[in-house]
C-alpha cells in the first residue's frame, strides 16, 4: 500500500453520527493516506455495534472498554470478562478508560474502580490501554504509579489536553501520546509545545471523531480522513518534514498496537 501514510489511532465509527456515510468518509479517508483506523468503544454494551463496523470494513479495528463518563450506566464489567472479549480478532486495545472529573456524571470512585480493572486488562492481555484523562490529572498520575508498580502495561494517553506533568508521567512510565485536531487549534500554542517535548518514538495522532476536526474544518463533523490536518500542523509546529512525521506516528502505532498486522508489509 504505498499511499498508506497515516493511522487514525482514535475514532468512534460506530456512532449514529457516521450512519449515512459510512462506506464513504471511509473511502476518503484511504484517499487521504488513512490506512488504518481504529474505532474505540465506550461500552462494552455497545461493542456489537462497534465490532459490526470493524467486521464489515478490512481496513477498521476496534478496542473494548467503559468510557469513564459512562462508568455509572452499565455494570462494571470484571477484568477476567475484558480480557476474555478481548480475544476476537479484530479487538485490538482496552478502553477507552480513565477518569473524567470535567462533566459529573459518573462518582469519581466507581471511575476509579472501572478504569484499574481496564489495567488489569491491559496487563494480562498486553493490549494497549486507551486512557481517557480529563480534569484529573494528579488523581492519573497517581493511579498510573500505583498501577505501573503492579507490573507493567502498554497505554497511550488519547486526545491529550492534559499538563505537561502527565505527559512526562505516561513517557517515564513507558506510554505513548497521542494529539487529536486541538493540538492544531490557533490557541493550543502550550499543547504544541508538550508536544515538542514528547520523544519522537512515542507520539501519535488521531481524530476523536465524530468530535474535534481541525482546521480548516472545525466546527464541522470530523472524520478520519481529517487526521492527515493534525499530522501535517503537528509536523509543522515540530519543524518535521510531514512524511517523515508521518512515517514516525505510523511506526510507533504498530509498535504499540501490536496486534493490528501492518498492510505495508503484506504482498501486493
Amino acid at each position: 500500500m504505498s499511499d498508506f501514510k497515516l493511522v487514525d489511532s482514535h475514532c468512534h465509527l460506530d456512532f449514529p453520527d457516521f450512519d449515512g456515510d459510512r462506506e464513504a468518509l471511509i473511502a476518503r479517508a484511504n484517499a487521504a493516506g488513512v490506512g488504518l483506523m481504529v474505532s474505540i468503544c465506550t461500552q462494552v454494551s455497545n461493542l456489537d455495534r462497534v465490532l459490526g463496523v470493524a467486521e464489515r470494513f478490512p481496513c477498521v479495528y476496534a478496542s473494548i472498554g467503559t468510557h469513564p463518563l459512562n462508568a455509572a450506566d452499565e455494570e462494571e464489567v470484571p477484568a477476567d470478562v475484558l480480557v476474555a472479549l478481548s480475544s476476537h480478532p479484530k479487538i485490538v486495545a482496552i478502553g477507552e478508560a480513565g477518569l473524567d472529573y470535567h462533566y459529573d456524571r459518573a462518582p469519581h470512585d466507581r471511575q476509579e474502580r472501572v478504569f484499574r480493572r481496564h489495567i488489569e486488562a491491559a496487563r494480562e492481555t498486553k493490549l494497549p490501554l486507551v486512557i481517557h484523562a480529563r480534569d484529573a490529572d494528579a488523581d492519573v498520575d497517581r493511579i498510573l504509579r500505583d498501577e505501573a508498580g503492579k507490573g507493567a502495561f502498554p497505554f497511550v494517553l488519547h486526545c491529550f489536553t492534559a499538563g505537561r506533568r502527565l505527559a512526562e508521567v505516561g513517557i517515564e512510565l513507558g506510554g505513548y501520546v497521542s494529539f487529536s485536531g486541538i493540538v492544531a487549534f490557533k490557541n493550543s500554542g502550550e499543547l504544541r509545545s508538550i508536544a515538542a517535548s514528547v520523544p519522537p518514538e512515542r507520539i501519535l495522532v488521531e481524530t476523536d471523531a465524530p468530535y474535534l476536526a481541525p482546521p480548516p474544518n472545525r466546527g464541522k463533523r470530523n472524520e478520519p480522513a481529517f487526521v492527515r490536518d493534525t499530522a501535517e500542523a503537528l509536523a509543522d509546529a515540530l519543524g518535521k518534514d510531514f512524511d517523515a512525521f508521518a512515517g514516525e506516528t505510523t511506526a510507533n502505532f504498530f509498535r504499540l498496537f501490536r496486534k493490528v498486522p501492518d498492510p505495508r508489509l503484506s504482498p501486493r
